[in-house]
């Protein structure tokens, strides 16, 4: 069931992204083909998963809005994805098995691919289409911007530029990921329980879910650049211990980190125990970040 689930979700993702991107006829540039580029390309769709599964947590599956919700994730996180990869930043040639944008169509325009995915995933949820009250609008535009901004992401990814050749405790290195992973995660989950009208008792736990696996998947990646091979990671193995950036496998060693990611599932089950069997697609994805191989 679970894998239906996973394949059923990402699948309605991959369509919402196609209904939502500018259409390839209505673009003379390269702009929408880059775009197209990295953001229907594959890979995990964790952040759309979560955010259906948090719904379904409360009762509400298969809604139109639950699409829009998550293909705006989606966006945002290909953005982030084309810029992390620019050669002023990681420098990554290849992403999602396949070259990085910047490798495909050039750096220009994948700078720009990316500056007008950021901005699609808020034209997506303030769209006269998505049929929601402005209030529930609004609400969701917030989560997005404060999970993708200065307070977010984009302040993860500066502290990790900072942090190069530089040694961290293991407080400033979960406080780094909580914002450049871990926040957009919290934010999918948040705006999944948002769309499902969660009370304040439900927020705060699934919040905290969603805190917990996102430092776990952050854990489990470092995990992943050591163990794992480029043609299963679909982006370069090693490239965190190239850059010499800090990471938790750095920090912990291997098998510490590999407990600690573990340990993270555990109180992330933990978290959703007042939940019934309606968020078990929730426990199982703690299970998949945490066991994941790619």
């Amino acid at each position: 069931m679970f894998q239906q689930f996973l394949k059923q979700s990402r699948t309605r993702v991959e369509l919402a992204l196609d209904t939502w991107l500018p259409t390839l006829s209505s673009d003379t540039t390269q702009l929408t083909p880059a775009m197209r580029y990295s953001a229907c390309g594959g890979g995990k769709r964790v952040r759309a998963i979560l955010a259906y599964a948090s719904a379904e947590s409360l009762g509400r599956e298969a809604a139109e809005e639950l699409d829009a919700v998550a293909a705006a994730l989606e966006c945002i996180h290909a953005y982030s994805l084309i810029h992390d990869d620019l050669p002023s930043m990681d420098d990554d040639d290849l992403r999602r098995g396949r070259p990085s944008c910047h490798i495909a169509h050039g750096e220009a325009i994948a700078i720009l691919a990316g500056d007008a995915l950021q901005t699609q995933a808020f034209q997506i949820l303030s769209d006269d289409q998505l049929t929601l009250d402005a209030s529930i609008k609004i609400q969701l535009i917030k989560e997005l911007s404060l999970a993708s901004g200065a307070q977010g992401m984009v302040l993860g990814q500066a502290i990790d530029l900072s942090s190069v050749d530089q040694s961290l405790n293991q407080s400033d290195l979960e406080n780094m990921h909580r914002c450049k992973t871990g926040a957009l995660i919290r934010a999918s989950i948040r705006m999944g329980a948002i769309v499902a009208s969660a009370n304040e008792r439900q927020l705060t736990a699934l919040t905290k879910y969603s805190e917990l696996i996102g430092l776990a998947f952050q854990v489990q990646d470092d995990v992943l650049d050591v163990t794992s091979e480029t043609d299963v990671l679909g982006k370069p193995k090693g490239a965190d211990e190239a850059m010499n950036k800090p990471t938790f496998v750095s920090l912990l060693g291997l098998e510490q980190a590999q407990k600690f990611a573990k340990n993270l599932h555990h109180q992330a089950l933990d978290s959703l125990s007042d939940f019934d069997y309606r968020a078990d697609n929730l426990r199982h994805l703690s299970g998949y970040i945490v066991n994941r191989s790619y």
